[in-house]
């Protein structure tokens, strides 16, 4: 029995499989709104046979956003174009999940393949929120550090990103604290220099995080899902740890924090990252063992043995794929087949595709 097409359930959510879509910005909004993009897209990823398909990015305010052409779930008009797309996911037997972001420093980029750096506030851009007025390299040097005020008004963002979320009919929420965007700008030491109660010790830089995990956990039923996507370690010196993160998933496990999704990196641009085949699986591993909650894996997880390995051994509960999927988004239809997974144990082909499950 292959241990990745069997069901996990959090809370009350049963998803179908361990193969999770990661979420993945497309570049391709319009003042938030997704589109016909994303529907294609997303919908494409569900009927390949992925247990849960993750929006990319979501910014929970307008300067939140990593580039001007990024979704968001802010306003009345995004929320009910995303109602369609999540029907979608469910008529292909997925479950619909969307990760709730706000880029912090690294917000008003550049479109990827438009150019580098920071879009230029003639050109739609903006000035991005911080921890501390540090900029990124390569990005806007000229970050505003929250207030007191201003973190309050994040908190709230998030809360009311998620209340639209469960009304959109997403079945889980990931909040984005990871990859140098804000919450993980908050949480390492490196991007954080404050000296008020939310920067310092480890508990202070840690507080925001805690704060959006309560009001979004009182913000959604009880019955919902809701996971948070961490960098592992900033692979520099001086920086977040895996042994911090640690620490931090016991504390996300007393907020109510179902599963972990270890992602790593993202915080220092010159970082010393060894990318190689799973290379973050480790990290993942250690947030479950030690940390005490499900974890999922992501990074360069890309064959259906290597999965399978991951999930069977007990290194992770869930695999996230991204590139993989891009390159073949029925990847989890064509692992069952090699893993010889029967329809109906974990995926099911859609009807108009089942003579290549034959064969």
């Amino acid at each position: 029995m292959s241990q990745l097409f069997t069901p996990i359930r959090l809370r009350d959510l049963e998803i179908r499989n361990r193969v999770w879509v990661s979420p993945m910005c497309q570049y391709s909004a319009r003042d938030g709104v997704p589109n016909q993009w994303h529907l294609v897209h997303l919908g494409s990823l569900a009927r390949g046979g992925a247990g849960l398909v993750i929006t990319e990015a979501t910014a929970v305010v307008p300067e939140g956003r990593i580039s001007p052409a990024d979704t968001g779930i802010w306003n009345d008009e995004q929320q009910a174009e995303w109602a369609p797309i999540v029907d979608f996911l469910h008529d292909q037997g997925a479950s619909a999940g969307i990760q709730l972001a706000h880029a912090g420093r690294k917000a008003s980029s550049q479109v990827p393949w438009e150019g580098r750096g920071a879009v230029a506030d003639d050109a739609g851009g903006w000035q991005p929120v911080a921890p501390s007025a540090v900029g990124f390299p390569g990005l806007r040097e000229d970050p505003a550090e929250l207030s007191g005020a201003g973190i309050a008004a994040v908190v709230e963002a998030f809360a009311a990103a998620a209340r639209r979320s469960v009304a959109a009919g997403f079945d889980l929420v990931e909040l984005h604290a990871a990859h140098g965007y804000l919450l993980h700008e908050f949480l390492s030491p490196l991007s954080n220099h404050r000296a008020d109660a939310y920067g310092g010790s480890f508990e202070n830089r840690a507080r925001l995080l805690l704060e959006v995990v309560d009001a979004v956990r009182a913000a959604v039923p009880d019955t919902l899902p809701v996971v948070v996507r961490i960098s592992g370690t900033d692979w520099t010196e001086g920086g977040w740890t895996i042994e911090d993160s640690v620490r931090l998933t016991g504390l996300l496990r007393e907020h109510g924090v179902d599963l972990v999704d270890v992602s790593s990196g993202g915080n220092v641009a010159d970082a010393p990252i060894p990318v190689g085949p799973g290379y973050q699986v480790d990290l993942a591993r250690r947030v479950r063992a030690e940390g005490g909650l499900p974890s999922g894996a992501v990074g360069l997880i890309t064959e259906p043995k290597q999965a399978e390995e991951i999930v069977a051994s007990g290194q992770a509960d869930v695999v996230l794929l991204a590139r993989a999927v891009l390159r073949d988004p029925h990847w989890p239809l064509r692992a069952a087949h090699e893993l010889g997974v029967s329809v109906g144990e974990g995926v099911e082909w859609p009807p108009q595709y089942a003579r290549a499950a034959l064969g």
